[in-house]
C-alpha cells in the first residue's frame, strides 16, 4: 500500500480514495491514523480478491442501488458492502490476519 497526499483525486467530503496499489489522501497526518490506514487496508484486500476492475463496477453498481434505496448519497455510501466491512473492522488492528475470503459478502 503506498499512501500518496494529493487531495485532487479524493472526493469532496471524503478523507482517502483507495485504488490499488494507492491510497490517495487529503491530509497528510492521516498517514498516522492507524485507524484510516487499517479502513484503506481493508479496501486494498477487497480490490485485490476481485482483482481490481471488478471491485469498482461492483461498488459503483451497488452505490446506485443503495441510492436508489436510501436517496441520499452519504447514506448510499455507508451502505455499500465494502464500506460497512470497513467501517465495522477499522478499529481491529489484526482484523486482517482473520478476514475470510470475501468476506464483504456478510455485509450484502
Amino acid at each position: 500500500m503506498i499512501l500518496i497526499v494529493f487531495k485532487y483525486l479524493t472526493p469532496k467530503g471524503f478523507r482517502g480514495i483507495t485504488f490499488y496499489p494507492f491510497v490517495f489522501l487529503v491530509d497528510k497526518n492521516d498517514k498516522q491514523n492507524p485507524r484510516f490506514v487499517n479502513h484503506e487496508r481493508i479496501h486494498i484486500r477487497q480490490q485485490i480478491e476481485m482483482l481490481v476492475l471488478p471491485f469498482f463496477i461492483w461498488y459503483g453498481l451497488e452505490f446506485l442501488v443503495r441510492l436508489v434505496q436510501y436517496k441520499n448519497r452519504r447514506t448510499a455510501y455507508h451502505n455499500i458492502s465494502f464500506e460497512r466491512e470497513a467501517y465495522q473492522n477499522e478499529k481491529d488492528p489484526d482484523y486482517l490476519k482473520q478476514r475470510s475470503f470475501w468476506r464483504f459478502l456478510k455485509f450484502l
